[in-house]
């Protein structure tokens, strides 16, 4: 299991949900099993997403699709501000 976990600030978070919306069945196609979005309490100008996916190597492809295709144009990321932040994580399983 892999997560790509997204930080970013946004403008305006209703216009940022519906661009997030917009591509979903990007998501969908690309392997994304959940995603979760999650703003600070006291940050309403922030989110903070998590994608899980099945690998590793889905995450990365998905993060290189955000930063080519999305990230990188204006008009694919409404409510964007400034750079995102996105790590690609793995799950650690402690015996």
């Amino acid at each position: 299991m892999a997560s790509l976990h997204i930080e970013h600030a946004v403008t305006e978070f209703s216009t940022w949900t519906a661009a997030f919306a917009s591509f979903a069945e990007a998501r969908r196609s690309a392997g994304v099993r959940s995603e979760h979005i999650r703003r600070p309490v006291d940050d309403p100008a922030y989110v903070v997403v998590d994608l899980e996916f099945d690998t590793v190597e889905e995450a990365q492809g998905f993060l290189g699709f955000l930063t080519e295709a999305v990230w990188a144009v204006p008009e694919n990321s409404p409510g964007l501000s400034g750079r995102p932040e996105a790590k690609v994580l793995e799950t650690v399983v402690l015996t």
